[in-house]
């Protein structure tokens, strides 16, 4: 193994945990980690606040390996690296996602569709995340990320930018693309969206005019409340927000033959609906955690585009703020702890 030299002090972190669920995160000093001979050791410099994070919490997603880390939008810099890994350099920045390893030989990792692999571990779920000062992570999973980004502007690349990118390539051929719900990744593949020619619909929760507003200062044609009909037919939507009563709704703005998307790990029941609602061959499908190869695509698409993040950030032991000004909905943008 290679390091950057270490202190005794560098050997104890802090970090938030999480011991029980629907229970405040708590700010501990515990062991440092250090990396197996695939994997590298990473100083956290920031880490995104996902809704997957309020998700297991809640939870809303079962079976998380407790007591846990959570975070799953990691930058760092290398300070130790496992004697197989070649790919990256000591003091390199890199981020870690949400898909932390795969099997590498089931039918949907050798058929392009790892993210479906059924021994898939999950950073921040299975794995230790970057809500501390140091992770692990495996070092086929990580990436180099562009230069152009502050820490905290690339957080929420790693997986706001990421899933919502695999989601916006699910609307395949779509002009006019609703997006559900104007929060992380909402606000991301906005720009991404209006920089490649497509209209924009964003539907906000009732009543929320600032993000609104928000959602026209990005590019958005036409902006309203969730409940509302758009002013013309949809190609495709995206659901953002977890929430199923959307889907009928999304439903009803697409015409025929368009898509409805749900990007979320996890949404409440969806209500019986009309079949004439997905008649007219309307396509309801999910998206389900990220590839490598939609990230790399993602981020190099970000190299070449600025995709400007808006970004609140919070000291690491602010994480239990930060999580609560999301599930209440005060953020416009995205939250990034900054250990």
């Amino acid at each position: 193994m290679i390091t950057l030299p270490l202190n005794k002090e560098q050997l104890i972190m802090k970090a938030m945990l999480l011991h029980k669920l629907g229970e405040p995160l708590k700010l501990q000093e515990i062991e440092q980690p250090q990396p197996l001979d695939h994997q590298v050791l990473i100083r956290v410099l920031a880490c995104g606040v996902c809704r997957t994070d309020l998700h297991i919490i809640d939870g809303e997603i079962p079976a998380p390996h407790l007591p846990l880390i959570l975070g799953h939008q990691i930058v760092g810099s290398l300070v130790a690296i496992g004697k197989n890994v070649t790919r990256f350099h000591l003091g390199q920045r890199v981020g870690v996602p949400w898909l932390g390893h795969t099997c590498k030989r089931c039918h949907y990792c050798y058929s392009h569709h790892e993210n479906l692999c059924d021994q898939a571990l999950f950073t921040g779920y299975h794995l230790q995340g970057g809500y501390a000062e140091y992770c692990v992570a495996d070092a086929d999973y990580i990436f180099a990320l562009p230069q152009q980004y502050s820490d905290c502007d690339v957080a929420p690349l790693l997986c706001a930018g990421m899933i919502g990118y695999r989601s916006l390539k699910m609307t395949k051929s779509a002009q006019r693309i609703g997006f559900y719900g104007f929060g992380a990744s909402a606000h991301l593949l906005c720009q991404l969206a209006t920089h490649q020619g497509k209209e924009v619909f964003a539907f906000t929760r009732p009543g929320d005019k600032a993000g609104q507003e928000f959602a026209r200062s990005l590019g958005a044609v036409w902006v309203g409340s969730s409940l509302q009909r758009p002013a013309q037919q949809l190609d495709a939507a995206i659901i953002f927000a977890p929430r199923g009563e959307l889907i009928p709704l999304a439903l009803a703005a697409v015409r025929k033959g368009g898509i409805v998307v749900s990007a979320g790990i996890h949404m409440s029941q969806i209500p019986a609906f009309d079949y004439a609602l997905l008649w007219g061959e309307r396509v309801l499908c999910s998206v389900a955690n990220l590839t490598r190869e939609d990230g790399e695509e993602f981020l190099s698409l970000a190299s070449q585009f600025p995709i400007q993040a808006q970004v609140t950030s919070y000291p690491l032991q602010a994480a239990n703020e930060a999580l609560s000004d999301l599930k209440q909905g005060h953020l416009h943008g995205s939250a990034v702890l900054v250990p």
